[in-house]
């Protein structure tokens, strides 16, 4: 896939990169173990990022997560300031660089998505065995750590065995992270639940500060990064209504579209655009309490 994303001028920042939805500025001056992260509009689908936008959706991202940054205060976070230049207000976070480990640290909490297919194929996921007799939905206690290895934009990121992630980072490394992505995991978990709202996973990613400390970096517990199900629905042995991309995913996929899932996805219909946004800003808004403003 060519990934060619339109990106804003900021000034007093330069663009460094642009990943499928956050682009990366440098300070022209000042200390350079800064970073500006600015959440677009982008959105993307079976590893293709779509040619339409979702309206406020990096405004979502970004405020969902400063939310939880504050939830989960015992973690180490990259956020240093929300001080940022008018053009990207409300979208943008002033951080801290981080050295990136090269896995996605996720947490799952109930079986389904690529855990799901793996299950049924050899009743494993990520390696570690499950009980027999699962379905879609079902939940898992405790929760599992299965990491992914981290892919180029437009591949596909891999599943991987903990063992995998011993060997790429190290055992004492490998055991902080697993401690660290289901903490979060346990402790979002309950947030949710309090307001309606089962977190069936989430992705994380971590990264090592200057001083050497394990960090909590890009975004945290939003619909891009987690899967949220209405309590209320959830029925195990099917697909759950979700807060995400959803309606995205299942309009790419049925006839309307016409795509075939390797050439270039489609433009979306306005009222899969305006559906999508409204579910981001209900999980935004049930989660933390607040209006979007």
């Amino acid at each position: 896939m060519t990934f060619a994303p339109s990106f804003i001028d900021v000034p007093g920042w330069a663009h460094i990169y642009s990943g499928k939805v956050r682009d990366l500025y440098s300070p022209l001056t000042g200390p350079d173990d800064r970073v500006l992260v600015v959440a677009s509009d982008r959105i993307s689908a079976y590893d293709f990022v779509l040619s339409s936008e979702i309206p406020d959706k990096g405004r979502v991202l970004t405020q969902l997560s400063l939310w939880w940054f504050e939830q989960l205060a015992e973690v180490p976070n990259h956020v240093l300031s929300t001080d940022v230049p008018a053009e990207v207000a409300g979208r943008a976070m002033i951080c801290r660089k981080l050295e990136m480990f090269p896995v996605e640290c996720i947490a799952r909490g109930y079986l389904t998505g690529s855990g799901l297919l793996e299950y049924r194929s050899s009743g494993t996921v990520c390696s570690l065995p499950l009980p027999s007799g699962l379905v879609d939905g079902s939940r898992l206690e405790p929760a599992v750590f299965t990491p992914s290895a981290k892919a180029a934009v437009g591949d596909h990121d891999e599943n991987i065995a903990y063992d995998d992630v011993v060997a790429t980072v190290g055992a004492p490394v490998a055991e902080e992270l697993r401690r660290l992505t289901l903490a979060i995991y346990g402790r979002a978990e309950e947030i949710a639940r309090s307001r309606g709202i089962i977190l069936a996973d989430t992705k994380v990613e971590f990264g090592l500060s200057t001083d050497g400390q394990i960090t909590l970096g890009d975004e945290v517990l939003t619909p891009d990064s987690s899967r949220f199900w209405d309590a209320a629905l959830y029925a195990p042995g099917q697909a759950q209504p979700s807060f995400d991309k959803q309606f995205v995913r299942d309009w790419l996929t049925s006839e309307a579209s016409g795509w075939d899932k390797s050439s270039t996805p489609p433009e979306l219909p306005a009222e899969i655009i305006e559906k999508t946004r409204g579910r981001y800003i209900e999980a935004y808004e049930r989660l933390t309490g607040l209006t979007f403003a």
